[in-house]
């Protein structure tokens, strides 16, 4: 029987047949985005980027169409905590179904979702701090900039380089990962973000800041959005002054710091919160919170969050699917899980143990607890290697500023013997390509 903690298992060469056939019928109806980003990577790398069709997973192995098995290093992009399809996770969903699986938004909401938001709250690193639901990552970001807005009445938005906060138009206007995703659609943005470099060492962040000085001296910067650790631009850890520095620029110029947790946090990167050395006006969770299951929050200080009752009512953030009763669940579990198995201290100590593992094979890692970058030189040797690391039966990401990363965002609970034998494998493959 699967444990869901086995080693690789490769039956057919990825991607088989039947993931084939799956993808052309998928092709055939879906976005031609999809297919052309592809074919872009495939001339870049000069390795075939047809995907493999996902059949089922359990913790952290996943099977394809085809019957290969693959450990999984992604983890539904860091949403899976811990893996795919765990009992508790299950079991929650489950028992909230078998009583309401929706309700009705913020107008007849339910206790599952009371329970949950209270749990959030205290996350919070001070009293009385108050909470948004939302589906995605992206909807925690919006109710996030909507606050700044109402709290401030500044437009004005200072984001980093590398930075990602979803693609839908309010956060895609503060995207700094790639500039082809907001170009097209730049005449209906606006003009009021302003990007400043993410610092990864002293001398950049002298430069960073001097940067974000300047740009809030204008006045007319309603807040700063900061991820604290870029998660899709390489896994970036910047220097420890880094968010005291900008949360004290915030106090000077009257800004909000909004920390775009939605990557980082619930254990990723070895704590609960990455941006523990502060107190955020804002923090936007996302990703694991569900556990497999979307759901995101954006948690606000109380005096900031007044900013929304200001109006009578009349201005809300809300949709028909936020409070969903089965997500809130599963978040509560998940949040258990977490506690309970301790596995923020896991994934900094597992974490610490695998960058160390992967700098002895002469590789460059880098990161904060199960939030590891692998920067092999340029996109097309990243984009080689991970199908390289495919065909073997390892599931990873590329990312970084200019595609030229690795990025490994594993369940939490991953057997620490599959990161010691990807080590290896990877080790192998780098020297050889």
């Amino acid at each position: 029987m699967s444990t869901g903690r086995e080693s690789p298992e490769v039956l057919i060469a990825p991607p088989g047949p039947k993931s084939r056939a799956i993808t052309a019928r998928i092709a055939a109806v879906e976005s031609p985005a999809f297919e052309a980003r592809r074919d872009s990577r495939q001339e870049v790398s000069h390795a075939e980027q047809s995907p493999i069709v996902y059949e089922r997973g359990l913790g952290s192995n996943v099977w394809d169409a085809d019957g290969n098995r693959y450990v999984d290093l992604i983890a539904g992009f860091g949403a899976l905590p811990v893996g795919h399809e765990h009992p508790a996770i299950k079991a929650a969903a489950h028992a909230q179904g078998l009583r309401m699986s929706l309700a009705l938004g913020d107008v007849y909401s339910t206790e599952v979702k009371a329970e949950l938001c209270e749990r959030l709250v205290a996350m919070f690193p001070e009293p009385g701090a108050r909470v948004m639901l939302g589906l995605s990552g992206a909807d925690a970001i919006t109710a996030a900039l909507k606050t700044a807005m109402l709290a401030t009445g500044r437009a004005g938005l200072l984001a980093f380089r590398g930075g990602y906060h979803g693609l839908s138009y309010a956060p895609l206007a503060a995207c700094g990962l790639n500039e082809s995703f907001r170009a097209p659609f730049r005449a209906q943005l606006g003009d009021h973000v302003t990007f400043a470099h993410y610092p990864t060492d002293a001398a950049s962040l002298e430069d960073t800041m001097t940067h974000a000085e300047t740009t809030l001296a204008s006045g007319e910067i309603g807040a700063v959005l900061v991820e604290p650790i870029l998660g899709r631009g390489g896994c970036i850890a910047p220097p420890a002054d880094f968010l005291p520095s900008l949360r004290a620029l915030c106090d000077r110029a009257g800004a909000l710091l909004i920390v775009d947790e939605i990557w980082t946090g619930l254990g990723r990167s070895g704590a609960m919160l990455a941006s523990s050395s502060i107190v955020p006006d804002v923090i936007c969770l996302g990703k694991a919170l569900g556990g497999g299951l979307p759901i995101s929050a954006c948690l606000v200080r109380a005096n900031v969050m007044r900013a929304w009752a200001k109006h009578g009512g009349s201005t809300i953030h809300t949709a028909t699917h936020f409070g969903w009763p089965l997500a809130c669940a599963t978040a509560k579990e998940c949040l258990n899980l977490l506690e309970r198995e301790q596995l923020a201290a896991r994934a900094a100590v597992v974490g610490g143990r695998w960058i160390e593992r992967l700098r002895a094979e002469g590789l460059d890692a880098r990161g904060r607890g199960l939030m590891i970058g692998i920067d092999l030189g340029d996109a097309a040797r990243a984009l080689l290697i991970s199908r390289a690391l495919l065909a073997l039966g390892w599931l990873v990401l590329t990312g970084g500023l200019r595609g030229e990363a690795l990025t490994l965002t594993p369940a939490l609970d991953i057997d620490e013997s599959l990161l010691q034998d990807f080590s290896i494998t990877l080790g192998a493959l780098a020297r050889s390509k």
